[in-house]
């Protein structure tokens, strides 16, 4: 009589599943932890800080007064300049034709994340600034003042929010590093701008970056819009979490 084969029991306990997917899902996991965790626990900081004192951080003050003392003609010009390039409406308005590029060519994936972060962006840059109610700072006359509360910066938001589109666009391409490397000066180029302008306190940038930070590379997870078909060979592969939206073709 054949005997029947019994079920392995150590592959159906907690343990095994748990260190199975752990094994599986590792990178995601980390990525979690690094670029959605740490940035919230570094925001959370930086707003119960500003919450318990509008002041800020001792090392608010010196810094926009060490970038102040580099002002000069040229630098107002370029710096006005970037104001507007990396303003929150400029970088919806390239979102928003991103978006319109990948409807008419059916990349639901991505069209579905550029869309989602856009956003999703806007609404955490007003909603932080209601909740938080931190005035800008008034070491000095702005060429460019603003009216609007400084808390995150909707700046630094707007720039990592647009460097994350361009990113996920060209991660399966050759062109990644050099977005990666263009995109970070951009970034850079943008907290600078605001604050040699005295609009912003270095603390609502970074708020703006950690903020920003989390919720692209959140949304990611989920979305997963770096999937192409040139990734799959085999056809008994295990099934990815996201089947909504299909897997698309490189450009």
């Amino acid at each position: 009589m054949q005997s029947v084969k019994k079920p392995n029991k150590e592959s159906r306990s907690p343990f095994s599943f748990i260190k199975n997917l752990l094994i599986a899902r590792w990178r995601s996991l980390l990525l979690l932890l690094i670029g959605v965790y740490l940035p919230l626990q570094v925001f959370e900081i930086l707003a119960v800080k500003v919450w318990e004192n509008g002041e800020g951080f001792p090392w608010d003050v010196p810094t926009l007064l060490a970038v102040h003392s580099t002002q000069n003609p040229q630098l107002d010009v370029l710096a006005v300049m970037l104001a507007r390039i990396g303003s929150p409406w400029t970088a919806s308005v390239i979102a928003a034709a991103i978006a319109l590029i990948l409807l008419l060519q059916k990349r639901w994936r991505s069209l579905a994340y550029v869309l989602t972060i856009s956003v999703g962006s806007v609404l955490i840059s007003r909603t932080g600034k209601e909740l938080m109610h931190r005035v800008r700072p008034h070491l000095w006359n702005s060429i460019a003042p603003e009216l609007s509360f400084a808390f995150p910066s909707g700046h630094a938001i707007a720039s990592i929010t647009l460097v994350a589109i361009f990113l996920i666009l060209s991660w399966a391409t050759p062109w990644r590093r050099l977005v990666f490397i263009f995109g970070s000066l951009y970034v850079i180029s943008i907290a600078w701008c605001r604050l040699y302008l005295g609009v912003h306190f270095p603390s609502d940038i970074l708020a703006g970056w950690m903020l920003a930070s989390a919720w692209a590379i959140g949304v990611s997870l989920i979305i997963k819009p770096y999937l192409t078909t040139a990734k799959s060979v085999d056809e008994e592969r295990a099934k990815e979490e996201t089947t909504l939206l299909p897997e698309e073709k490189n450009w």
